[in-house]
């Protein structure tokens, strides 16, 4: 299905709404597993964001804000006055942007595989990854994503999901793609500052060798928001939302059972 404004979207089950924001380089597919699981109790909501599978491209010089505004439009053309929303990198970066400019439509908040204030190790890295994208293309970098998500040479309990992973970084669109991660690429200080204004439940996710949304990042991160936790899955990396479905589906049901009342 389609917005007015061309955004890509399916809905799934019924019931309390769940907004699903994938990664940079995926499309709302990716997050299968969570919806099978999910849409047993819950409306899903799952979309593409800008630049990527069927969605319109970003503007060049795309900000957070842009992609937290797509949110809002799709919300209001499904007339959901508010939600959970979850979104996993850099969707985890658009679902705290729009939490902050709007918190009374974000019911709870879930960050999975978050960045926030990159070491410059982490930071250099991430940037050049973004040089090589800009200057190579996507063809030639889809080898080397795989294997630092996946593993080198991928497990073969692996490889199926590898495939599927590598399908969608080769049908993005390039420009699309180039575009959105040069935005994730410098915006890990987007929000130092600011979390202490997110008051809804919230649940920080990662995986325990997650080198680039790793552990430490989203403990500091639970520090500065009042109402959080702060859950590790241990031996995982970035792409556990695919690789360890079960154990992120089992934090996502907890987090959306928080009260407003939990504890930190």
């Amino acid at each position: 299905m389609y917005a007015p404004d061309g955004t890509a979207y399916a809905v799934h089950g019924e019931g309390e709404p769940v907004v699903l924001i994938h990664g940079v380089g995926m499309q709302h597919g990716v997050w299968a597993p969570q919806i099978e699981d999910l849409a047993r109790s819950h409306q899903v909501i799952a979309y593409d964001m800008l630049g990527h599978g069927g969605s319109p491209l970003p503007p060049d010089d795309a900000r957070l804000q842009d992609y937290a505004e797509q949110l809002e439009r799709l919300l209001d053309h499904l007339g959901i006055p508010a939600a959970n929303v979850a979104g996993h990198s850099m969707g985890a970066l658009v679902a705290m942007e729009f939490a902050l400019r709007h918190p009374s439509r974000t019911s709870r908040l879930a960050a999975l595989n978050a960045v926030f204030r990159r070491t410059p190790e982490q930071r250099a890295a991430v940037q050049s990854r973004s040089e090589a994208l800009d200057q190579s293309g996507v063809q030639a970098t889809i080898g080397s994503t795989i294997s630092r998500w996946f593993g080198d040479p991928v497990p073969a309990s692996l490889q199926s999901m590898a495939t599927t992973v590598a399908g969608y970084l080769r049908d993005v669109h390039p420009e699309g793609y180039a575009r959105t991660y040069r935005l994730f690429s410098s915006s890990d200080e987007a929000h130092a500052g600011k979390l202490h204004q997110l008051t809804m439940p919230t649940l920080f996710l990662t995986g325990e060798f997650d080198a680039n949304s790793s552990p430490e990042m989203s403990e500091s991160m639970s520090k500065e928001v009042p109402q959080s936790i702060v859950e590790i899955i241990p031996g995982e990396r970035h792409m556990m939302t695919v690789v360890a479905p079960d154990a992120v589906n089992q934090s996502l049901r907890n987090w959306l059972a928080f009260r407003r009342d939990i504890q930190t």
